[in-house]
This record gives C-alpha cells, structure tokens and sequence, in this order.
C-alpha cells in the first residue's frame, strides 16, 4: 500500500479526528512525549496515514519546571516546550486518542492495538514512546492521601504548598530538583534520602545548597504517611540505627525514580531487567514492524533531545518498513 503522497502536509491547525477503528493506518504511535510527537511529525511529513494514542499529550516533559540544554532555547518551561510539539503536530490531519490506555497490542501483518476500554485499532507498524511513570513508596498512607498531600509532580504541585512544611523523598537528579523548586516556596523542605549523600549532578546539588530551608536525612526511609483528611506527618528510619522519627509535614513528594511503561507489550517484545524495550540502532525491537522510541528503550542518557532524536529515526524506520513490507 503505497502512502498518499498529497496529503495536506501544512493544513490548518487542531486537525486532531477521533482514531477510526474501521481504518487500518500506516502507523499508530503510542505515546505523547517528546519521541511520540515528533515520530508522529515525521511520519505525516512522509505522507504516512498516522494515528497517535495518548494519556497526556506532552508526557514527563510537562512536569518539568526548567529546561536548559534543549537546543533553540536557553530556558523554557516544560509546558511551553510541550506546546511547541503540539502545535507541530497540529498543522497535520491525524487520529487522535487521549486519555486512553493500552491494554495488549498483538503481531501480525496487521497488527492490532487493544485499548482497556475494549477499542480495538489496526496499524501496518507501531511506534512505541510510552516513556516511564514514578515509583512508588508502596508503604501506608501513600495511596490513601494521593493528591491530599501525597504528589508526584512538583511542578504540578508546588505552588499549592506555599509558606508550608513538605517533605522530598529522593536524592538524585528528579528529587533534587523538586526541592529546589519546593524551597522557592515552603517554609521547610525535609530532603529523606536512602543513601549516604545527595546523588544527582553537582549543578544541581550546588544549587539546592543555597536554600536556608532544606534540611537532609540520609540512609532514611519513609515508613508510613499520616493525617486525617489531607497529609500531618511521614515517619521516617534510620537504615543504621533502625531509630525512627516523625516529620511534621502538609505534603510529600515522591522524587525515587521512575519505571517503564511497557507492561501492554510483555510476552511480545524483548525487554531487558528493568523492562526497558530493547531496541536496535533503527529503533527496531526483536518483532518486524515493531519499533520503539524514547525513554522506554534501552537507549542510554534520558534526554529530550535524545527522545526527539529517536522518535525521528523511529518514524523513519517505521516508514522504510511500511514501503517494503
């Protein structure tokens, strides 16, 4: 099936049309980060009938608060630069799904995309950029006061917390800049960190060392989150001592890392350990016609540049394959 070379490459803006599931496309992308959009950018360019499906459009890029080494831009917020995507995407004609989860997705020559709400759609290849999410503490309390107190996102959450106690659970590069951003605003940031000092890149450490108002507590761990009806207090404890405290607190940022989203694909891709998809230097995962882009892979450094970069090679390959197979 050769691609419609005609398409309207640069038609007017929000020509976002609901995915079609009596349409087979060329390529269904999943994912709304940096790799996502741009794959979806490239493969209208090449005239590809595209679908794109998302939960959120921008992805972890629009949680982060500065960014600083995107190149055409000495500082820009996240959101910002996740409007720029959107609005690239949006001079092209392509169906769309947001706030939808994929359940399975199954091989073939054409190959299929199961949604959890029972949707099904159809697609020559697939374009995996699903990213990672937070961890989670998994200890009492976590769940229970999730968006009382308990956040994952401090550039969502920390305007909220204001001239208020919050603590920062993690001490590499995400969690540093949390407190960063928190101490701008809170009376007091606790920083609980698992390990013997602060992890993340000496810039950023620098930088949080200039805050009067952070305190520290290395080879701690959070042992439960209380309150009543929102977040009072985390008891934390010493891994050496095994002494334990309470921390009053109105709020606790969760800042330890985060996992691959790639359970809809396990039992058909090749993964490694951590369940990154692991892919080759076409983005081209173990299964034809499969391809995978971003911070899901096994691609090194978890840049947005980087993610941008692979989701164009991974709309490229993707197109190649479309025109041979």
């Amino acid at each position: 099936m050769d691609f419609n070379l005609s398409v309207s490459a640069f038609t007017q803006e929000k020509n976002f049309k609901p995915l079609a599931q009596d349409t087979v496309y060329d390529v269904i992308i999943i994912g709304g980060g940096p790799a996502g959009l741009t794959a979806a950018v490239y493969c209208m360019r090449k005239g590809a009938v595209t679908g794109l499906i998302v939960k959120e459009l921008g992805g972890q890029v629009a949680e982060t608060s500065g960014i600083e080494n995107y190149p055409g831009y000495k500082f820009i917020n996240g959101v910002e630069l996740a409007d720029k995507f959107r609005e690239q995407v949006l001079q092209f004609s392509i169906g769309f799904e947001e706030g939808a989860a994929v359940k399975s997705i199954t091989d073939g020559q054409i190959k299929q995309i199961l949604l959890d709400d029972g949707r099904e759609f159809s697609a020559r290849a697939i374009i995996i950029t699903t990213g990672k999410s937070s961890k989670k503490l998994n200890v009492p309390g976590e769940f229970e006061f999730a968006g009382k107190g308990v956040a994952y996102c401090a550039t969502c959450d920390a305007p909220f917390f204001t001239g208020k106690k919050v603590a920062v659970i993690g001490g590499g590069n995400s969690g540093i800049e949390a407190a960063i951003d928190l101490a701008r605003l809170a009376e007091k940031v606790s920083v609980v960190q698992f390990l013997p000092d602060l992890t993340g890149d000496t810039v950023l450490i620098d930088r949080l060392r200039n805050f009067g108002n952070v305190d520290y507590y290395f080879e701690h761990e959070v042992v439960s989150i209380k309150g009543d009806e929102k977040v009072r207090s985390i008891e934390i404890r010493g891994l050496k001592s095994g002494d334990s405290a309470s921390l009053a607190v109105d709020g606790v940022f969760v800042e330890i890392g985060l996992i691959p989203n790639s359970g809809f694909a396990k039992g058909l891709l090749d993964m490694n350990q951590s369940g990154e998809i692991i892919i080759d230097h076409s983005c081209r995962t173990n299964v034809a016609g499969i391809f995978a882009a971003g911070d899901i892979t096994t691609v090194p450094y978890k840049q947005i540049i980087i993610a941008a970069g692979e989701g164009a090679k991974a709309a490229l390959s993707a197109c190649d394959y479309i025109l041979k197979y």
